[in-house]
């Protein structure tokens, strides 16, 4: 493994406090010509730590994706996070985890990384650290924005309000959900409105149940669609689902993988006093989705 400047940090979400550390980590790796790294975990350590249930905004792959995509990551290595590592004292997990595993040069965290056991490990203890090993080091302080800290924490309840623009405007990009198509109710198509039931992974929370502008991507395609998050409550449903329309798609989409941007939140999910009413709102919500979105196609249609 050759040596690298790496990126420490959970990075659920990859929002804009992530991005000034992951750019700095860019801009370092390529001031010393080697390899831009960072370094995450396979599930919330806080939810490892305090027992609770944390829904994660993004899923590892998806973190992953994002992180090389939009700040130039070479690599991001996605470690287990078990009881080993919650147990392992912060000078082990420095020597043998940073140095010896990854062979980082140069370490670049926030001001708020803990690690270790009892989270005893900070940027302080591992500035001086570094110092010792003859390491380079940054820590990233405080991202602002709007007079809020970004943070992931402040993401989700943004999207547990249906605040989707907002959460947009912190996150640095579209919302991202992605999942295979799974075998429906068809109660779409009954409007004219084939509808995919996509399957998000279990580990990530969902916006508030409303419906939505988006992009829908798969295979190297874009099209606007309109997503309900929701139980379907004009059809009785119980459970949540998330159901995007594809507009100006017409095909099979059962057993693809989809990935979802969302973009803003139209409307409440309300129960319709006839199926009839239910379409005529919902094309009215396609001519939003399309207006909302009609930037965003010319920038796909140019990729």
């Amino acid at each position: 493994m050759k040596a690298c400047v790496l990126a420490l940090g959970f990075f659920d979400g990859v929002h804009l406090g992530h991005g000034e550390l992951l750019k700095r980590t860019r801009q370092t790796a390529d001031a010393l010509g080697i390899t831009a790294s960072a370094m995450t975990f396979d599930r919330s350590p806080a939810a490892l730590i305090t027992g609770q249930s944390i829904p994660l905004l993004n899923t590892s792959g998806e973190r992953v994706e994002l992180m090389k995509t939009l700040y130039g990551m070479d690599e991001v290595y996605v470690l287990p996070f078990d009881e080993h590592t919650r147990q392992q004292p912060w000078e082990d997990f420095a020597q043998k985890v940073l140095l010896e595993t990854y062979h980082a040069v140069h370490i670049v965290c926030g001001d708020d990384y803990r690690f270790g056991s009892g989270g005893r490990g900070n940027a302080q203890r591992l500035s001086e650290f570094c110092r010792q090993k003859g390491l380079g080091f940054d820590c990233i302080g405080e991202i602002c924005l709007e007079g809020q800290r970004v943070s992931s924490t402040h993401i989700r309840k943004l999207l547990s309000r249906g605040s989707m623009e907002e959460a947009v405007r912190f996150l640095g990009h579209p919302h991202i959900l992605t999942g295979p198509v799974v075998d429906g109710r068809k109660v779409g198509r009954t409007l004219g409105i084939p509808t995919a039931n996509m399957q998000p992974a279990p580990e990530v929370g969902l916006p508030k149940n409303g419906v939505y502008a988006a992009l829908a991507r798969f295979e190297g395609k874009a099209f606007p669609a309109v997503v309900n998050i929701g139980t379907r409550p004009t059809f009785h449903g119980s459970t949540v689902t998330v159901e995007p329309w594809l507009l100006d798609f017409d095909g099979d989409l059962y057993g693809k993988r989809l990935e979802l941007e969302f973009y803003a939140y139209l409307r409440e999910e309300r129960r319709f006093s006839s199926p009839g009413d239910l379409k005529e709102e919902i094309q009215k919500n396609a001519e939003s989705t399309r207006a909302i979105l009609k930037s965003k196609m010319q920038d796909a249609a140019s990729r």
